[in-house]
């Protein structure tokens, strides 16, 4: 019996062996392939694809579109389960993958039609720009193909990879647009409902720019506006409901950071362009390095950069002629308009006329379950939103993403761009989420424009709240053209930075609106660090990069100090050691910092007592705070420092004693997490929890497929931007011309499969700041693809 026992076991034992060894031999199949030959159909002549040690690839073809073909073979084999979550979250359709638990985003996103848009943009796309993805298409699919099993991912969802086409390249763009234009028209729904609770004193107060923390690229300034002299609105005084969620909107940390200087501030004359990209995180990263080499007319192209896996592009690098890089806008492209109804809600009011909603049913696949129709309601000016809105009307979205000429891929022109002027007039129209577009040329030039539609607004009424539209006389008409585009070229004192802020004033502004700025304190720090010296390398520009000096919180330490943590409240509340850390460890986002935690969270703590009557308010209304254009920083430094008795919240006995509140929760907020001041550093809290996306799912796998939680430097109001998994998405400077000397490093890696030697390839220079070099390394792997 015991004998009998044993032989079952061991036969158990070996059948596990084996099962792990077909699953080990089954996710190895399913690596790209790094060396040989392989057949690729279409290819006018054979490409070589080189990896270096990180898997940073070179794409050597004959014509841009083998590159293209060349390159769409190289991301599916890398990265196709990112590029199908990215196609499918711009159209709706990740229920068909991963079940019902994704049918709310779906229904979100098919308010859009994105699918329906994309096949409208391929249908009309210049041809040039057809074949080119028609050309990534067939190597994407060729790629799928080339792989000895499906990606693992696949294997988990118990589902089969979808052919590529071509307008899932714009699908991935749309996607972009999703991720930096997130207001979508709630920010004016909550604009609106703000403008209706309080005195138009107080709504200009509450909605102002910053004027402490400014720094504008044509150094316009804006004043500040005064707190007004009548008390404190019922609105922002009394709490009607107790908000669930209270958090502010303190930052619009989806942007970036770029700046460039002129050739006048290097030694050997050179220009240089840096550009760090703030994204969500996550595994793999978003970019995939590229170079790209080709000929076409008698040229040799040779542009080097960061790729978006499912777009045929060099998103940001250079051309050797050009470098360029992005930051998002945060400026004004969707407007909201409050439809007049008929009595059945059927009909809307359009220049006098009423005119019917078109009802346009989408259908949702959903794993394991029935389909479901989603009906979406249209207007001329776009779709009907979810949105409450008051009786008798409804809200629509008139957002640029929805226009035919918000997509496209003239960013491919880039490529062949040879100076600042002719890539400056490229950016107009460009089919793309509207970018801050820093340029750097190899002679020594730099300018600055937005690239993207900007939209010609006729008879624009206030753009920061619900508009009516129904006599007619206000309407988009058309688009801005280049020589009507803002820009900055060859600027006097030879410096250009954008970080999400107000980036320039006058009419230029007036034309852009406000999406939500950023406080300035990052564009601020950026430029004074530029000006604070003459001469430049790369070097110095990645150390800006890397700049974690927390300036902003340095007048929240002062008021600690000097107002709020008198010795009488120190004794009475035990906290010496609170003070010792807000003196002695404050000055900067460093992961060992306690006083830097202490202090971001007493300030957060302040804040939301200030604005959290104005937050239930909106809640009850449908709205949050977080929806607000409104930076809460600038009217609650204000209201602070005047702390006059008429505008003190309900509940609270005097500002000294809101202020101090906010010390005792902060404080015992963070006991509670981590058990003692000592272990409350910035660093356990910002951790870079940079994760796969199937790990939550895979919680005994989630230490295979996830990069560490290490302690991070930086947050959002200074140069190194990274605030609980969000942060540099890249890191890039480059001098065209001169890419030898250039950096460039991402999170993670550039594969996508946890088996890959290339999964985490960049993730250690990334976590230290370590300068990687801007073009790829010694040749470690070739593979050779045949017509």
């Amino acid at each position: 019996m015991t004998q009998w026992i044993k032989r079952l076991l061991l036969a158990l034992l070996g059948l596990l062996l084996l099962l792990a060894l077909g699953l080990w031999l089954t996710l190895r199949s399913s690596l790209a392939v790094l060396d040989g030959e392989r057949g690729l159909a279409g290819l006018s002549a054979p490409v070589e694809l080189q990896r270096d040690a990180r898997g940073y690839v070179t794409v050597t073809a004959e014509t841009r579109l083998d590159a293209a073909r060349a390159l769409g073979f190289v991301h599916a084999q890398e990265r196709f389960f990112q590029m199908d979550l990215m196609r499918r979250n711009a159209a709706g359709e990740l229920s068909a993958l991963v079940g019902a638990k994704a049918l709310d985003v779906d229904k979100s996103r098919r308010l859009h039609r994105f699918r329906h848009r994309a096949e409208q943009v391929v249908a009309r796309l210049p041809a040039d720009e057809k074949a080119l993805a028609e050309a990534y298409t067939q190597g994407v699919n060729a790629g799928l193909a080339a792989l000895g099993a499906r990606p693992p991912e696949y294997l988990l969802l118990r589902q089969s990879p979808q052919p590529w086409v071509a307008s899932d390249s714009l699908l991935v763009a749309y996607g972009m647009y999703l991720d930096l234009q997130r207001g979508q028209g709630r920010d004016d729904i909550a604009n609106g409902l703000l403008k209706q609770a309080v005195p138009a004193d107080w709504y200009a107060f509450l909605m102002q720019h910053s004027a402490d923390w400014q720094a504008a690229l044509d150094d316009s300034r804006v004043q500040a506006v005064p707190l007004p002299a009548s008390p404190l609105p019922d609105a922002l005084r009394q709490v009607q409901l107790a908000c669930s969620d209270c958090g502010l909107q303190d930052a619009r940390d989806i942007g970036s950071n770029n700046w460039a200087v002129a050739g006048h501030h290097t030694d050997d004359g050179r220009a240089i362009m840096a550009d760090d990209m703030h994204l969500g995180l996550r595994v793999p990263g978003t970019w995939f390095k590229a170079r790209l080499k080709w000929k076409a007319q008698g040229r040799a192209f040779d542009v080097a950069g960061v790729s978006l896996p499912g777009a045929p592009l060099i998103v940001a690098g250079s051309n050797g002629q050009v470098a360029w890089g992005f930051t998002n806008t945060t400026s004004d492209w969707a407007d909201v308009i409050a439809l007049k109804l008929s009595a059945d809600g059927q009909r809307y009011l359009s220049g006098g006329v009423e005119k019917p909603l078109a009802r346009v049913v989408e259908r949702i696949e959903i794993a394991g379950q029935p389909a479901l129709d989603f009906e979406v309601r249209e207007s001329e000016w776009g779709p009907v939103m979810p949105e409450k809105a008051p009786a008798g009307q409804a809200y629509a979205l008139r957002w640029v993403a929805h226009d035919p000429g918000a997509m496209n891929l003239r960013l491919m022109q880039m490529e062949a761009a040879t100076d600042v002027d002719q890539a400056v007039r490229l950016a107009a129209g460009a089919g793309m989420p509207a970018q801050n577009l820093v340029l750097a040329d190899a002679k020594g030039r730099i300018a600055w424009t937005v690239m993207g539609v900007i939209p010609r607004r006729v008879a624009a009424q206030d753009m920061a709240v619900p508009q009516d539209w129904s006599d007619g006389r206000s309407a988009w008409n058309g688009q801005l053209g280049a020589d009507e585009q803002p820009r900055v070229v060859d600027p006097a004192d030879g410096r250009l930075w954008t970080a999400n802020s107000r980036m320039i004033g006058g009419e230029a502004l007036k034309t852009l609106g406000n999406g939500g700025y950023d406080l300035g304190a990052r564009s601020q720090q950026i430029r004074d660090a530029l000006r604070a010296q003459e001469r430049f390398d790369e070097a110095a520009l990645h150390a800006i990069q890397l700049d974690h000096r927390a300036l902003l919180l340095q007048r929240w330490r002062g008021l600690l100090l000097t107002r709020v943590l008198t010795p009488e409240f120190v004794a009475a509340n035990g906290l010496a050691d609170y003070r010792h850390e807000v003196e002695h460890s404050a000055d900067a986002a460093r992961p060992e910092a306690v006083g830097y935690l202490l202090v971001r969270a007493f300030r957060e703590q302040a804040l939301k007592a200030v604005f959290a009557p104005l937050a239930g308010r909106l809640e009850a209304q449908g709205a949050r705070l977080r929806d607000l254009s409104m930076v809460p920083e600038t009217p609650g430094w204000a209201l602070i420092q005047a702390s006059r008795a008429d505008t003190l919240p309900a509940g609270a006995a005097s500002w000294d004693a809101l202020l101090q509140r906010a010390v005792l929760d902060s404080r015992d907020q963070l006991l509670k997490k981590f058990g003692s001041l000592a272990a409350a550093t910035w660093g356990a809290e910002n951790l870079a929890g940079i994760k796969h996306p199937l790990s939550a799912a895979l919680p005994l796998l989630s230490g295979w497929l996830d990069m560490p939680a290490t302690p991070m430097a930086g947050d959002s109001h200074l140069p190194r931007v990274h605030n609980h998994g969000h942060g540099q998405s890249e890191r890039m400077v480059v001098s065209p011309g001169h890419e030898e000397r250039g950096i460039l490093v991402i999170p993670a890696g550039q594969s996508g499969h946890p088996l890959s030697p290339h999964y985490r390839g960049d993730h250690e220079a990334w976590l230290a700041g370590e300068p990687l070099p801007f073009l790829p390394g010694a040749s470690r792997h070739r593979l050779v693809l045949r017509p």
